[in-house]
């Protein structure tokens, strides 16, 4: 039965992201750049719902009052999550109040019809082969994201890591905020219990995504702060998945 409901996903999403790609498409050359991510988050909105109404996949959120207002539009932060799953790249435009820009390898552009409506939003695609410039790129339209309110979102893994697993959080996040003078948010989220990296096969249950209050950013020895959102998150990772970390 997971088989069968994860094939039936799978094909809810090729169903739906095509015609939605293509009117993603048509609607940039008359819409602006915050009407154009609304309308790719509700393609996410219907992706993440497939996942629950066919694969059983549901999901609480702790910790929402420590994220900004939709009717504080100027506050930017940056939000650094816990990442095991492609569920919480969908996930968290679909939860969030404002528009989010991800930081991502150039390399989905090229997916098709998610990819090219991707190219659409104003976000951060980059070639991690090129570190020094990827990183010069980063802080340039981070800088600018978040002067205009926008919450960047950056996994400090870099990659999805296995469930129990502790990838290398690297300091990218921080040295943003830190520059930028922007907050960073932890996040722990539980999303390989119901979606494994690397996987198509979803398994019913609950995904836990606890957000953590922002932590001061403005002047911080970049490190020493990553390694401050690193031990929330991994603390709050072991009280919402104990079983994993066994």
């Amino acid at each position: 039965m997971i088989y069968l409901r994860s094939l039936l996903f799978v094909l809810w999403l090729a169903v739906t992201v095509i015609p939605w790609a293509l009117a993603v498409l048509v609607a940039s050359l008359f819409l602006n750049s915050t009407q154009v991510y609304w309308m790719c988050a509700g393609w996410l909105k219907v992706a993440v719902h497939g996942a629950k109404w066919i694969c059983g996949v549901r999901w609480r959120v702790q910790g929402m009052e420590n994220v900004p207002s939709a009717a504080d539009a100027n506050a930017a932060v940056l939000l650094a999550p816990k990442h095991q799953s492609t569920w919480e790249t969908f996930a968290f435009p679909a939860l969030m109040p404002h528009p989010l820009a991800y930081v991502f390898k150039r390399e989905l552009l090229y997916v098709p019809f998610f990819g090219w409506a991707m190219s659409r939003l104003d976000m951060v695609h980059i070639d991690r082969g090129r570190r020094a410039e990827a990183w010069a790129k980063v802080l340039k339209q981070g800088k600018r994201l978040a002067a205009k309110g926008v919450w960047v979102i950056m996994f400090p893994e870099g990659t999805r890591v296995a469930r129990g697993e502790v990838g290398e959080y690297k300091t990218g996040a921080s040295r943003l905020a830190a520059t930028a003078g922007i907050p960073i948010v932890p996040i722990a989220a539980t999303s390989a219990k119901c979606w494994p990296r690397k996987s198509w096969l979803l398994r019913p249950g609950v995904i836990d995504v606890s957000i953590g209050a922002p932590i001061p950013a403005a002047g911080r020895d970049p490190g020493a702060l990553m390694k401050e959102v690193e031990a929330w998150i991994e603390a709050e990772m072991r009280r919402l998945d104990p079983e994993a970390y066994r």
